[in-house]
């Protein structure tokens, strides 16, 4: 069993930052990706960023310049430190892990945390 665990969302003005973390615990053999998505009220989920085991990180242009993501493979979590942030950030922010667990070594499964709201007033 794998438990994605967020924190860090919250209002802020345009212009503002905010920081998101994301943990992953559980039987975890190996993370192959982990990253962000977020969903806006009436809108699909999209990509934000995401990172790889090989340290290739994958930026929508949306948010390139603005937003960093980084890991901390001890402790098997990433942050999303977003800054200059715009009302059309405003949305559900999910972390999103490809992981393979002790027992399914061989084919990573998806795993979704529960969601951060964040939201940025004009």
């Amino acid at each position: 069993q794998v438990h994605l665990v967020e924190s860090g969302g919250g209002l802020v003005q345009a212009g503002g930052s905010l920081r998101l973390s994301c943990s992953a615990s559980g039987t975890i053999f190996s993370i192959r990706r982990m990253g962000w998505y977020r969903q806006a009220p009436g809108k699909q989920r999209e990509l934000v960023a995401t990172l790889t085991t090989g340290s290739n990180t994958n930026y929508s242009d949306s948010v390139k310049g603005r937003f960093t993501l980084s890991r901390d493979n001890a402790k098997n979590t990433v942050y999303l430190e977003m800054n200059s942030l715009k009302p059309e950030d405003t949305a559900v922010y999910y972390c999103n892990a490809a992981i393979m667990t002790y027992y399914s070594r061989t084919r990573a499964v998806d795993y979704w945390g529960q969601g951060t709201q964040v939201t940025v007033s004009s």
